[in-house]
């Protein structure tokens, strides 16, 4: 064995990155694809009646590209929800966050965008948690924790709402916000699953008009 210390590396080559760098963009990129169709094909389908193969001919993707990505179909809908959830969380934000509205309008600003979104894809998208809610008798037991840890977050998110609402004088010193949060997407995603099914806001609108009207009397 040689006692020579051994001497720094090697420059690094100008040009291309490393093979290993190259291989983990890719399948950095394809992940990020097969979630963005996936989420495609969720929200108008749900889980049980999305095939893998329509999910991959859509995405052209590989089913080998895909294994390696992720285990297997339980695993890709976990990351699925992972990823509505990050992106429900900060549209939530950018509405209940909105420092130049008031709490009560930043709700509605919620509401009227999502309202428009069903509006912009005919109708055929709804929301992938209230979906996966409905099949969860034919979902694996891994499913269910997790779409309740993400409607407790939304929950919480709308409570904060109310309390600034509280706090400003627009509802009930004594309003309980977090019942009134819970009420409001117990509500919604009813009114979504309507919506869908008459292709029109009115199901929408009317939870919203009979939320306000409950915050105001309770006012």
């Amino acid at each position: 064995m040689s006692d020579r210390l051994p001497g720094p590396p090697p420059p690094r080559r100008r040009g291309r990155p490393p093979r290993r760098a190259q291989a983990e963009t890719a399948m950095h990129d394809t992940r990020t694809l097969l979630l963005r169709i996936g989420l495609e094909v969720l929200t108008e389908k749900g889980y049980g009646a999305s095939g893998l193969d329509e999910i991959l001919r859509r995405a052209g993707v590989t089913k080998s590209s895909f294994y390696h990505c992720f285990d297997g179909k339980e695993a890709f809908g976990l990351a699925l929800v992972e990823a509505y959830a990050d992106y429900f969380a900060r549209k939530l934000d950018r509405h209940l966050l909105d420092a130049t509205r008031t709490p009560l309008q930043r709700l509605d600003g919620f509401i009227d965008e999502a309202s428009a979104g069903l509006v912009r894809h005919d109708f055929r998208r709804g929301c992938l948690i209230g979906n996966l809610g409905q099949e969860m008798a034919a979902l694996p037991e891994s499913f269910r924790a997790r779409l309740l840890a993400v409607l407790a977050d939304w929950q919480t998110r709308t409570a904060r709402c109310l309390q600034a609402a509280r706090e400003a004088g627009e509802i009930a010193a004594d309003a309980e916000v977090e019942r009134l949060a819970d009420f409001f997407w117990t509500g919604w995603e009813g009114a979504v699953l309507r919506a869908r099914l008459e292709r029109s806001t009115r199901p929408l609108r009317q939870h919203a008009e009979g939320f306000a009207a409950l915050l105001r009397a309770g006012a």
